[in-house]
C-alpha cells in the first residue's frame, strides 16, 4: 500500500492557522478533514461523553471504531466541551479568538441558540471565515428544516434518476451531498482567506446540501427547462451507443465508444467488426436510434469473455472501459497502489489503519499526514493548555464535566 509517489516534506499551506470544528456526521467533518489535510490545526469540538454522532455509527466498525468516524477525521485533535455551561462558553469564546475558521453543520439555529450566532463571532474576531452548513439554505420556507444525504437526493430530483428496486426507489448509495458540501465548504473558506488578506476581515461562508444538489442536476434541469424528456437509459448515455455496462461471463465491463473511432475499435477488438456493417449501426446517430438492438448485439458478444479479459482486450485496443468492481478490491489494485490512492498511518487503537488519501498532489508529491482520527478528547488537555490554562484548572474542568477526556487513560488525562 505504499504509493509510488512520494510524500512531501513541507506540510500545506494552511499550516498555521487554526480552524474549529462544531459539527457532526459527514459534510462539517468532510470540510474540516480537508483544511487538515492542506496543513491547519484542525480542533474538533465534540460532546462531553459522546462526541461526533459517527463515531456512535458502529457496526460498520474496524477494530472497534467506528468506519464512518475513522474516513471523515483524519488531521485533528479532539476538544470535549460543553460549551453550554459558563466554563464551556467562555473557552469556546476564546478559541474562537485564536482560530481563523470555523466550520459548523448543527441543526439550523442551534449554534446561534449557544451564543454564537455571525454576530457575535464578529465580536469576539472580525478576522475569523465563519463556514455555515445547512440542509436547505439559510432563507426560503425550509431554512429550519434539519436534513440528511438522503433526503435532499429525493428532494432535489436525484432519487427520481435511479433506477427503482424491488422494493421502491432507491437513492445513491453514497453521501454524495454531504461529501460534496464539504467540499464547497472547503473552496469557500480558502476564497474567504483569500478575500482576508486582501480586506483583513473574515467572511460569513454559506453552503447547503441543497446548493449541492442543483449544481449536480443542473444539466437535468436545463434539459427540462429545455423541454427534453429525460430517458431512462440506465448505466447508458444520452446521445452515444454503445456507452454503459455490458455483460461478461463474470461480471460485467463499462464500456465508453464515445465516438465512430473508438466504436471501431471496439468491434475490432472482440473480434466483430461485421457489426458496424449491419444496417443501423455504422453510425452514432444510427445506432442512437437503434439503441436496443445496438446493445444487444454488443451484449452477444462482449458475455463470450470473461471480464478482466475483456478489460484487458478492449484496454489494449484504447476503448475507454473498466470491470465493475466491489470496493473491497481497491486496496490491492496498482493503480491505486501507484497514486498514493490509500495511506498507511499510525493508529492507538487499529495497527493496520490506512486512509484514503486527499486527492491532490503538490509539485508531485502527497501532502504529509498530521495524524490518524483522534480519540475522543485525546487533546483536551493540550488544547486547554494552548490557551493558558493549568494543569489544576484543567484538572478541575475535567472533574466538572466542562471537558472531557474519554478516550484517554486517567492518569495521561490528568
Amino acid at each position: 500500500m505504499d504509493p509510488l509517489i512520494p510524500t512531501g516534506d513541507r506540510p500545506g499551506s494552511l499550516h498555521g492557522l487554526r480552524v474549529i470544528e462544531i459539527s457532526t456526521s459527514v459534510a462539517g467533518p468532510m470540510a474540516a478533514m480537508i483544511l487538515g489535510d492542506l496543513g491547519a490545526e484542525v480542533v474538533k469540538v465534540e460532546r462531553v461523553g459522546a462526541g461526533d454522532d459517527t463515531r456512535s455509527w458502529n457496526p460498520p466498525a474496524w477494530n472497534g471504531v467506528s468506519t464512518a468516524f475513522l474516513g471523515l477525521n483524519r488531521n485533528k485533535r479532539s476538544l470535549e466541551l460543553d460549551y453550554k455551561t459558563p466554563q464551556g462558553k467562555q473557552i469556546l469564546e476564546e478559541l474562537v479568538r485564536s482560530a481563523d475558521v470555523l466550520i459548523q453543520n448543527l441543526r439550523p439555529g442551534a449554534i446561534e441558540a449557544a451564543g454564537f450566532g455571525w454576530e457575535r463571532l464578529q465580536e469576539l474576531n472580525s478576522r475569523l471565515v465563519y463556514v455555515e452548513m445547512t440542509g436547505f439554505g439559510p432563507l426560503g420556507p425550509m431554512a429550519d428544516e434539519p436534513a440528511y444525504d438522503p433526503v435532499v437526493q429525493a428532494y432535489s430530483g436525484i432519487v427520481a434518476m435511479m433506477p427503482q428496486g424491488e422494493d421502491g426507489p432507491t437513492r445513491v448509495p453514497l453521501s454524495i451531498l454531504d461529501k460534496g458540501t464539504g467540499m464547497w465548504a472547503a473552496i469557500g473558506a480558502l476564497d474567504a482567506l483569500r478575500r482576508r488578506e486582501q480586506t483583513g476581515t473574515g467572511s460569513l461562508v454559506n453552503v447547503s446540501l441543497l446548493n449541492t444538489a442543483l449544481d449536480w442536476v443542473g444539466g437535468s434541469i436545463m434539459n427540462a427547462s429545455a423541454g427534453n424528456k429525460r430517458e431512462k437509459l440506465g448505466s447508458g448515455f444520452p446521445g452515444m451507443v454503445p456507452y454503459g455496462a455490458f455483460p461478461a461471463r463474470d461480471g460485467h465491463v463499462f464500456i465508453s465508444a464515445g465516438n465512430q473511432k473508438l466504436w471501431l475499435q471496439l468491434v475490432a477488438a472482440v473480434g466483430a467488426p461485421e457489426l458496424n456493417d449491419r444496417a443501423g449501426f455504422g453510425s452514432n446517430g444510427d445506432r442512437s436510434a437503434n439503441r436496443a438492438e445496438v446493445e444487444a448485439a454488443v451484449a452477444g458478444v462482449t458475455s463470450r469473455f470473461g471480464r478482466d479479459e475483456l478489460s484487458e482486450l478492449l484496454t489494449a485496443a484504447r476503448v475507454p472501459n473498466a470491470a465493475i468492481r466491489a470496493a473491497a478490491e481497491l486496496p490491492s489494485d496498482p493503480q491505486v497502489q501507484a497514486i498514493g490512492g490509500i495511506r498507511a498511518m499510525p493508529h492507538p487503537q487499529i495497527p493496520e489503519f490506512a486512509t484514503v488519501a486527499l486527492p491532490i498532489q503538490i509539485d508531485g508529491a502527497l501532502l504529509p499526514l498530521q495524524g490518524a482520527p483522534p480519540l475522543l478528547g485525546a487533546d483536551s488537555a493540550a488544547i486547554l493548555a494552548s490557551l493558558g490554562y493549568g494543569e489544576d484548572e484543567v484538572d478541575r474542568l475535567l472533574a466538572e464535566g466542562v471537558v472531557g477526556a474519554t478516550e484517554v487513560p486517567a492518569s495521561v488525562a490528568g
